[in-house]
């Protein structure tokens, strides 16, 4: 029986573990580090870092680095990303199988949260079935969603009104979704929101969240969506990487 825990560990703040998620980690015969090349080092740092000051006998833990697969750049998308989670699979599995022949405790450290746009689920379920014999536990952590509204002291919703959470891909492809009155904007390769006509839309911003490199931006979108596009390829540029969030409200004679 392999036991695996995907721990959410927060976006970047070591302060934002849980007290849960250290608990997972020391149960741990096994932690499984993903790097995502020289570009996002600082992710596999963080990584690091959280488990030399959390592991409360380092020596009975063991620590192993792999390369991510790298998701191929085609235009079938959903086919593309599912390829990728079988690759993903595969490395998972096969470091198990080396490091853990008799079964054990597992943990992946996961970037914020890990039901809220990873896929850490999704491997595991690839894992069971293909015939391991295998138990998942999954800790929450605190999402970049949760430090953006924090940071930028806003409630998430308008009163008594729905949240609408979607990627910037299906912003760019459909425009704003019928209905919403705010719509929270994940994974957006950048500038997802020049789709919209920016016209009664107000926007807030956040790149590197939780993090001493964090960036916060907020205004009427026609105003502040040009001085986030220029802030987010300085910040690529000068950090090699970029993870970024936002939100995007109608406004209106209510708050948000």
């Amino acid at each position: 029986m392999i036991r695996l825990a995907l721990i959410g560990i927060g976006t970047g703040n070591p302060d934002h573990v849980t007290l849960a998620a250290v608990r997972a980690l020391n149960a741990a015969d096994l932690v499984l580090l993903p790097r995502k090349g020289e570009g996002k080092s600082d992710l596999v740092d963080l990584r690091r870092l959280l488990c030399r000051n959390l592991l409360s006998e380092p020596s009975r833990t063991r620590l192993v680095e792999f390369d991510l697969p790298q998701r191929e750049g085609r235009d079938d998308y959903l086919g593309a990303v599912d390829d990728w989670h079988g690759a993903i699979a595969a490395v998972w599995g096969e470091l198990m199988d080396h490091h853990l022949p008799a079964g054990g405790r597992v943990a992946m450290l996961v970037w914020g949260d890990p039901s809220l746009y990873d896929s850490g689920l999704r491997i595991a379920a690839r894992l069971g079935q293909a015939g391991r014999n295998l138990e998942v536990e999954v800790v929450p952590g605190i999402t970049s969603l949760q430090v953006l509204t924090a940071e930028h002291r806003i409630p998430l919703n308008r009163l008594a009104e729905p949240v609408l959470i979607t990627t910037g891909r299906r912003l760019r492809e459909r425009g704003w979704p019928a209905d919403a009155a705010c719509v929270a904007v994940m994974l957006d390769a950048g500038g997802a929101f020049e789709a919209l006509p920016p016209e009664g839309l107000h926007i807030w911003w956040g790149a590197y969240l939780g993090m001493d490199k964090q960036c916060l931006i907020k205004g009427p979108l026609a105003q502040a969506g040009p001085r986030i596009l220029e802030s987010r390829a300085a910040l690529r540029v000068r950090h090699g990487w970029i993870m970024d969030i936002y939100l995007l409200a109608r406004t209106g004679p209510r708050p948000i």
